[in-house]
């Protein structure tokens, strides 16, 4: 492809490298499309990216010397007097490696409807509910997100919530030529702010929720930063749909270009839940709800609280913009689940167990209040905190459990290089400024295994913080260990004893 076609939609200055003379780029033939030093070619297009640990200007000589046809960077380089690699300055290579993917793929996202959905917390239950609803409907949907990427039958595990803008195109461009005509994806505020998802224009953005996440050396230097960047879809899209119940709704959604609906139970909602009934017998938790505003209809869902009513909302009007009707809808609704997000798991006729990845205290105390709203006889929490990471998430998880649990197991979640009865004991700090009762296991297996043979008629069981993951990482090692195995294993194993 010809470099001229690559860079159609940027603006940029484009000179030979060791000349510094202006670069005709109508006649230089891009072999490849690279950003990995590691992966130079002849023939070609090297994007320099800054990263946190290397940056790919460092590498513009190495480039050239590999004979690279052109190298694009933000910042001067220098290169051999006799270089002549083609040097295109822009203003962000992330930003511009966004567009010349786009086109290196074929623009795929203009033979998909594209959602994107951003926000704090239920972007990976909502992205499957969508999902669900237009496979339901006969869509072929892609999906990108937390958990996975999923390209027709193929489940491709995910290292980022939002991939790199290279390899978003190449997803995308696999969904077209797999027959997909929809996309759904997670876009996080590291996505936005990285300018992950440029390079095309969504047909409908959603905003879920926000609370303060993910500040802190290499991500957000402040909340206002993480709304802002939240933001940002909202000026990447055709269609914005906002959860209007959220108090931070109108300084995410501010200066929005789209067109703008929202949902949630408020009066004012375009899209609003009525006539909220909660569902609770062993084994299972949900909820119903009634719709009114621009879709009437009843939903029911298998899993608890206010917050599956949002998840479920958000979802139908999604939906109801791409086509699909009222019985698909709620059809789709009531066989929803995602693994890991309030997955119930069935051990008992007598108490409920779940899985859960809630692994910070904003998201325990959100999920430990919901299950308290089902009046269970006890509700037990399992968990424990990942290694190498903030002392006060143990802190605050220990407390969080402490007030809303009526009995906590504190348990190895990912030591990673930790001793694990060190990260046990600080949250066991946390656990002592409550009247909370508790007790520590530090096998996981284990910890199930007392929280099932325990339980009582009427408990509800959390195991948190693992949810969708099948590991546990032990200095620098992943070892297999899914909670749903664990789960089986312990159930033939008291089988056997009995």
């Amino acid at each position: 492809m010809k470099l001229e076609n690559l860079l159609k939609n940027l603006s940029y200055e484009a000179y030979v490298g060791g000349s510094k003379e202006k670069a005709d780029v109508s006649s230089v033939e891009i072999t490849e499309v690279v950003k990995d030093n590691r992966k130079i070619t002849e023939g070609c297009l090297f994007i320099c990216i800054e990263g946190m640990n290397f940056d790919g200007h460092s590498a513009a000589t190495e480039a050239s010397e590999k004979g690279a046809a052109a190298i694009v960077v933000q910042k001067d380089v220098e290169l051999p007097e006799n270089s002549s690699t083609v040097v295109v300055k822009v203003e962000s290579t992330r930003y511009a490696m966004a567009f010349i993917s786009a086109e290196w793929f074929g623009n795929p996202a203009q033979s998909l409807k594209t959602v994107g959905i951003t926000g704090t917390k239920g972007k990976t239950t909502t992205t499957y509910l969508i999902r669900n609803m237009l496979e339901n409907a006969g869509h072929k949907c892609g999906l990108i997100g937390t958990i996975e990427v999923i390209i027709g039958d193929e489940h491709i595990h995910a290292e980022n919530t939002t991939p790199e803008s290279y390899e978003l195109q190449e997803y995308m461009r696999r969904m077209v030529d797999a027959g997909c005509d929809t996309v759904v994806m997670e876009v996080s505020s590291q996505g936005l702010m990285l300018h992950r998802s440029q390079g095309f224009i969504y047909d409908i953005g959603v905003f879920t929720n926000i609370e303060p996440d993910h500040i802190g050396p290499g991500e957000h230097k402040d909340f206002e930063d993480y709304m802002h960047c939240k933001g940002l879809l909202f000026k990447q899209c055709k269609v914005g749909i906002a959860n209007a119940d959220d108090p931070r709704m109108t300084e995410v959604t501010e200066g929005h270009t789209c067109e703008l609906t929202t949902y949630g139970f408020a009066g004012d909602a375009d899209l609003r839940a009525i006539n909220l009934a909660y569902l609770h017998k062993p084994g299972e938790l949900g909820v119903m709800f009634d719709t009114t505003g621009i879709i009437e209809m009843h939903a029911q869902v298998p899993t608890p609280g206010r917050f599956s009513v949002y998840n479920a909302l958000c979802a139908i009007d999604v939906a109801k913009h791409l086509g699909c009707d009222e019985e698909q809808i709620a059809a789709a609704l009531k066989k929803a689940h995602v693994k890991g997000r309030i997955e119930m798991v069935k051990v008992s006729e007598e108490f409920t167990l779940m899985i859960d990845y809630a692994h910070n205290a904003m998201a325990l105390k959100s999920l430990l209040s919901t299950l308290r709203d089902y009046h269970p006889t006890r509700l037990i929490s399992v968990f424990g905190c990942g290694g190498n990471r903030s002392k006060l998430r143990r802190f605050e998880m220990g407390e969080v459990s402490g007030k809303l649990a009526d009995f906590t197991i504190i348990t190895s979640d990912n030591p990673r290089f930790e001793d694990p009865m060190d990260i046990m004991n600080d949250i066991e700090t946390g656990m002592k400024k409550t009247d909370g009762e508790y007790i520590k296991i530090a096998d996981r297996k284990e910890a199930i295994r007392y929280a099932i043979e325990h339980g009582e008629q009427g408990d509800i069981i959390v195991l948190a913080g693992k949810g969708h993951e099948d590991y546990q990482e032990i200095k620098g090692v992943k070892y297999p260990m899914d909670e749903r195995v664990l789960i089986k294993e312990i159930l033939e194993e008291m089988q056997e004893k009995a």
